[in-house]
């Protein structure tokens, strides 16, 4: 899949690879200390996820440790220069809150508005193992650490930074929660099986992992040594801060709050009619207007975009996404696995 992936993507991969080689270098990191950061990243990644990028390298024309480098790209852009934490929001309904009770799911992924340079290597990927594994369709930028995964067994899963709630602890000896997703797309088929792979991991630092099968969908609060789902009764939300009152925790962050709120205000005017459409609907409303998704919107200092977005019905396994300033785009996934 990796030997596909370079071939088909080898002009985006390696435009990609010069925006960040760029980027660094002008905030005086060298090459050598790029990759070593990659490296270290991808260290304890399962071997199939390495395979991969083997495959990459060798019909790319990118070094393997430079291929490492792209998975990270994204999150360099946002580490080097110590800027803001990044700020997503989920949103899960079903049941009484959709016309016939079909779940849908949406999640959109913020960034500062440095991030957009990527926005024209957007890439939906699909890959399809021939060992019997789930096949998996990521949404992101080209070569880049996948954020939003979906599986042709119909799950979702997708991650909100943890913001204020779970501390800035990172411990160096655990995987990378996000470069589990893939492993988990391919290993498992049904909701109870994924619940059980994540409450079994543990995490290198704090995260929100939020997950949706056909019938119900999870939000995990996880630090370091706890993890706690969220559920509800035909509705989830999730923004930037941990809501289980056991945590016992207090939590400043106002624009986390609303963006959350306003997900549930939007959900409660719109009941009973949530279905794809109006979900799109719902997340095309600005924050400023009383929405959770941002466009060029000041906060901490600098602007942040929703950089991407989807809408997912696990049952059909049709999605609708979406980069910054860009119309909706339909894909039927399960047309796509094979």
């Amino acid at each position: 899949m990796g030997r596909q992936y370079g071939a088909l993507m080898k002009d985006e991969l390696q435009s990609v690879h010069a925006i960040i080689e760029s980027f660094s270098s002008e905030r005086g990191y060298s090459a050598e200390q790029i990759r070593e950061i990659g490296s270290k990243g991808c260290e304890f990644q399962p071997e199939r996820m390495k395979s991969i990028y083997e495959g990459m390298a060798e019909t790319s024309g990118i070094a393997e440790e430079d291929v490492e480098v792209l998975y990270y790209g994204p999150v360099l852009f946002v580490a080097l220069p110590n800027l803001t934490q990044a700020s997503c929001s989920f949103l899960a309904t079903w049941g009484n809150y959709t016309p016939d009770g079909t779940l849908v799911v949406s999640r959109n992924w913020d960034l500062p508005d440095i991030f957009l340079i990527f926005n024209p290597y957007y890439v939906l990927v699909i890959y399809n193992p021939t060992d019997g594994s789930n096949g998996v369709a990521t949404f992101g930028p080209v070569g880049s650490r996948p954020e939003t995964l979906m599986n042709s067994a119909g799950l979702l899963v997708a991650d909100d930074n943890s913001g204020q709630s779970g501390g800035g602890l990172v411990l160096d000896n655990r995987p990378d929660i996000i470069s589990q997703f893939f492993r988990l797309m391919l290993d498992y088929s049904t909701l109870e099986q994924l619940d059980a792979g994540i409450m079994s991991t543990r995490p290198d630092s704090s995260w929100i992992v939020n997950v949706a099968g056909p019938d119900k969908a999870y939000s995990y609060e996880m630090n370091l040594y706890e993890t706690k789902r969220r559920e509800g009764p035909d509705l989830i939300a999730a923004a930037n801060h941990f809501l289980d009152p056991t945590w016992h925790i207090e939590i400043s962050d106002e624009d986390s709050f609303r963006r959350y709120n306003n997900l549930l205000n939007l959900s409660e005017e719109n009941k009973g009619s949530i279905d794809a459409s109006r979900m799109m609907k719902i997340r095309d409303v600005l924050i400023e207007d009383g929405g959770a998704t941002f466009l060029h919107y000041t906060m901490g200092g600098m602007n942040f975009s929703t950089n991407h977005q989807v809408v997912f019905v696990p049952q059909t396994r049709i999605l609708w996404m979406k980069t910054a300033e860009q119309p909706w785009q339909e894909v039927n996934l399960s047309s796509l696995f094979s």
